[in-house]
This record gives C-alpha cells, structure tokens and sequence, in this order.
C-alpha cells in the first residue's frame, strides 16, 4: 500500500530510458533537468553504455524483467506525476515500455525515441522500428524525434523543414501521438516543428554552434516537466525550447569531446 505524501513533497516524474556514465544524457541528465524544474526526479534504467564525452564504445542492455522489476518496485511504493520514455538500448524492452505507458493514460508521457548515437553507435535496433511504433500507438502525449530518427520512423528523407512538417504527420497518423521533430541539425537555423493532429506549430531559435551532448533529452524532460505543471502541448514545447537554448550557451567542456550541460 502506498504512503501519502507529505504536503510539500515534490511530484515525481519518471524517466525510463539508459545510463550514461558521464550525465551528458540519459538517466542522469533527465533526472537534473527534473530537479531543476522543482520535480522529483527518478529513474527505471533499461541500458548501461560505456563511454565518454566523445564517443559511446558499447551499450549493454538490461533484460525485460530488470526493467520491470525496477518499475514494479518503484510504483508501488510512489505515484508518478509524468514519464519520460527514451533509449530502450533493445527490441526486448519495447513491450515493456508499453505496458508501463498503458498503465497511465491520465499522466502526461513523452517518448524520445534514441535511436542512435551521435558518434554513430545504433542505441535501438531499426527493425524495432515498427514494433516502437506500434506499441506506443495512443498511450504517450508526444514523439520527439530528431531528423535522423523521423526519417527511419517516417520512411522518409528529412532533411529540411517541409520534410520535418511531413515527417511529423506520418507519424502521427501512424501513432496518434502529437510528434514535434527536433530540427537541431539544420545548417542554417534550429527549428523544432510540432504537429498534433491539428495544427502545425512552428519552434525557432538562432542557430548556436556548439557541439552539446544530451540536447535531445534535455528537450524532452523539460517538455515532460512543463506538460506535468499544467501547460498546454504547444506552450510546453516553446517554453522546453528556450530552456533548452539558454542551456546549450552556458554548456561547458569537462573533456576531449562534446560540451556538457551545467546547472
């Protein structure tokens, strides 16, 4: 049976996703960024990877019923005010990620599908794709995919604004989840584009050439957090996206390789 919270706990978001060794993403940049937004943040870990601020060297997932230990153990002991879904690290934990999506349709649920690595190491195998797909179908309230990740969802290339606004109508077709593709990548500008089955909602902020880890995942919890203090799908989104601009000029370089959040 479940404790009541004091008065002035804080709400707990959840995120479900990897571990990443130096906090530039994953786990415990989720968890920061949770914390810096006044929630409680905790996490059910599906993969370990190995690697540095340059590159990921291997990624070790969990089995199933690790995942699902970690999630059973947790829920019955708090309640969640939000979940964040992202690396999976394997097609085994795509079932599972559905049945713990499923178990909270009231709450707000975003999924960033972490395909890949940046330095190129695959973080989710892409004939998981469609069994992704299928699985989140009506239990998440938003996709955040980056350009690279709505072209394999999408089975399209994207490579430019129109293709991100055709990207996330596919996949909102194909989900019935609200998609906003991260457009970080562009040459010229970094856009975000949100369509939820209505409306398309355009998101620009002044390119800024630094080379961050975790911007992706940054994005996301801060969407999750704005989602879970009451805001709207649309105003989270622009407000998760300044954030996450300001962020990305105050990042530093602990390393060799990418920048860092700070907080």
């Amino acid at each position: 049976m479940r404790s009541e919270p004091a008065a002035n706990m804080k709400k707990i978001l959840l995120s479900v996703t990897g571990y990443d060794p130096s906090g530039g993403a994953g786990a415990i940049l989720d968890v920061r960024v949770f914390e810096s937004l006044d929630f409680q943040g905790m996490a059910v870990l599906t993969a370990l990877t190995v690697q540095n601020t340059r590159k990921v060297q291997n990624v070790l997932p969990f089995a199933p019923r690790t995942l699902m230990a970690q999630y059973a153990t947790l829920s019955r002991d708090v309640s969640f005010a939000g979940i964040k879904a992202g690396m999976l690290g394997s097609i085994k934990n795509v079932p599972l990620l559905a049945r713990i999506l499923a178990k909270h349709p009231d709450l707000p649920r975003v999924v960033d599908p972490v395909l890949g690595a940046s330095s190129g190491v695959p973080l989710l195998e892409e004939d998981a794709i469609p069994s992704l797909l299928k699985a989140v179908r009506g239990h998440a309230s938003l996709l955040t995919p980056n350009m690279k990740e709505a072209s394999l969802m999408a089975g399209i290339l994207v490579a430019s604004p129109q293709d991100m606004r055709e990207a996330a109508r596919i996949l909102f077709e194909r989900t019935k989840i609200p998609c906003l593709v991260k457009g970080g990548h562009l040459e010229k500008s970094a856009i975000n584009i949100l369509y939820d089955g209505h409306r398309t909602v355009v998101y620009g902020h002044e390119k800024l050439r630094k080379d961050v880890h975790g911007t992706g995942c940054f994005l996301s919890a801060a969407i999750l957090a704005y989602l879970a203090r009451g805001l709207s799908l649309e105003r989270a989104c622009g407000r998760a996206a300044d954030l996450t601009h300001e962020a990305i000029k105050k990042a530093i370089k602990p390393g060799k390789g990418r920048s860092l959040f700070v907080f």
